[in-house]
């Protein structure tokens, strides 16, 4: 199964080591999970980590950060976005993240915010996922 990450999922993997987005993303670091991002995704995914909020509140440095993007960008497969389907969503970030998950031939979105990705992930077949439900899945083999 091939996923894209919203940026939130990034966010909270750096905040909480113990809870499913980190999980997800050591999977993903391990090369067990292969997930997608576009250049603009992967700026967002950036920009966002290193804002000073998240660093004091996760107890990391820049450098921490870095470190885990300069790794994250080594397994991540890249897309290249041709066409871009906006408006689709509320929030341009989102259609962003959708229009690379459409590119990228993504199965599932994994996101926080699933509301905001419906109804128009599942015109593409797109699934939707909390981090907590797709890690489930991957337990149960249903990927």
């Amino acid at each position: 199964m091939t996923i894209i990450l919203d940026t939130n999922v990034l966010v909270a993997a750096v905040h909480s080591p113990a809870g499913a987005a980190a999980e997800i993303m050591r999977r993903i670091l391990q090369g067990d999970i292969k997930t997608v991002a576009s250049v603009p995704l992967f700026m967002e995914y950036e920009a966002v980590l290193l804002r000073p909020v998240h660093l004091k509140a996760a107890r990391v440095s820049a450098a921490d950060v870095n470190n885990l993007l300069d790794v994250l960008a080594g397994v991540v497969v890249p897309v290249e976005v041709f066409y871009l389907w906006r408006p689709q969503l509320k929030d341009a970030n989102d259609d962003m993240l959708l229009e690379a998950a459409v590119s990228g031939q993504a199965d599932a979105i994994v996101t926080f915010n699933t509301r905001g990705f419906l109804p128009s992930a599942e015109k593409f077949h797109i699934r939707v996922m909390k981090p907590s439900d797709f890690l489930k899945e991957l337990r149960d083999g249903n990927h």
